[in-house]
């Protein structure tokens, strides 16, 4: 006996568009109850994950913060996985970008220029996109799994950002501690309302890239071409589209908007490289690209949930005692549900027995 996944031939739209909303309900359903075997009270807990992070103009300002890598990474991975290719590596995407831009504010501190800022946005989403190019290269010459290429490459991303923090690009004058020189001020993203918070125009890049790619998903021949391979090879090679062309532009678009992310984080709400400069950003930016249904549009609401997390999180921490190890715990739930939803919604659960068993059922008849 073996179970199988058979395709529904209609899906109706109404129970894809809840499927993201189900997952949400049934995610804090679950979180309550581990709530309550954690001893806490969960509407407290609950309350002080969904509710406390919106009640301050500065905690809108850190949701902000927090929600924009999460936006722009997740709206390059969602053209990645509309073509039916799987970069799990944005992570390491995210934190060559910092690197690759920080190269102008740390090597380069002497020089002061409007162009500095610019430059590094520019560069960081080069080193991403570089970056993004290997597993693009692995798989489109070698057959090599993407998947594989592109998650170990995030391992070697941090270390090598471990070593230049303790080591070439370990500031003179840091009393030895692990950080780069701090940036000066024309290297900095700039807050959007200083007066009220630190939120920073990195949130503007992410809202105004969903918007663009939205627009290119949905009115350019290059959106057609992504929607065509990622549903068959096959008929996208008849169309005349190149598979191997969509498996370079896609990664490193993705991996240009994950640099891009990296180096604004970097720029914007730490100001010098350290060794640690993600809570996981990339591997939660999975999440908010299949919670926002592969949409940009969505992808802006999903974004903010999944920032609301950590914000939550941290409030959690503080008023309930909480471990931080929760927020991931929130995260890895959403994503559960969300594909199990997904799971049940598009493919009926068919049992097939095996032919020996058949065999004998046939036999038995007779």
């Amino acid at each position: 006996m073996r179970i199988e996944l058979e395709k529904r031939p209609q899906t109706s739209k109404l129970f894809g568009f809840v499927s993201p909303l189900l997952a949400l309900v049934l995610t804090l359903i679950a979180g309550s109850i581990m709530f309550s075997l954690l001893g806490k009270d969960p509407v407290e807990a609950l309350d002080a994950f969904f509710v406390e992070p919106l009640l301050e103009v500065w905690s809108l300002h850190e949701l902000a913060i927090k929600a924009a890598p999460l936006i722009l990474i997740a709206v390059g991975l969602s053209v990645c996985y509309r073509s039916n290719n799987w970069n799990i590596g944005a992570e390491g995407q995210f934190t060559m970008g910092a690197i690759v831009g920080s190269i102008l504010p740390i090597v380069f501190y002497d020089w002061h220029s409007p162009l500095v800022l610019p430059l590094m946005l520019i560069m960081g989403a080069i080193g991403g996109a570089l970056f993004a190019a290997i597993p693009a290269l692995l798989k489109a010459h070698f057959n090599t799994n993407e998947i594989l290429t592109s998650l170990m490459l995030v391992y070697i991303s941090q270390l090598f950002l471990d070593w230049l923090i303790r080591g070439p690009w370990r500031d003179p004058q840091g009393l030895n501690f692990p950080v780069s020189r701090d940036f000066a001020p024309e290297a900095i993203v700039p807050a959007i309302w200083e007066e009220s918070g630190r939120a920073h125009w990195a949130f503007i890049f992410a809202i105004l890239a969903a918007i663009l790619v939205w627009f290119m998903m949905r009115y350019t021949l290059r959106g057609f071409e992504i929607v065509v391979l990622g549903q068959s090879e096959r008929a996208g090679r008849f169309a005349g589209f190149s598979s191997k062309g969509m498996i370079w532009f896609s990664f490193l678009f993705s991996g240009a908007l994950a640099g891009l992310a990296g180096i604004s984080e970097v720029s914007g709400s730490i100001g010098h490289l350290q060794p640690a400069i993600s809570p996981g950003y990339g591997f939660t930016a999975i999440i908010v690209a299949f919670l926002g249904r592969l949409n940009p549009l969505g992808i802006i609401a999903s974004g903010l949930v999944l920032a609301l997390t950590y914000l939550g999180g941290e409030a959690a921490q503080l008023s309930i005692g909480v471990s931080d190890k929760v927020t991931r715990v929130f995260q890895g739930l959403l994503l559960f549900f969300v594909l199990s939803c997904d799971t049940l919604i598009f493919y009926r659960i068919r049992i097939v027995w095996s032919r020996v068993h058949q065999a004998v059922v046939g036999k038995a008849a007779e």
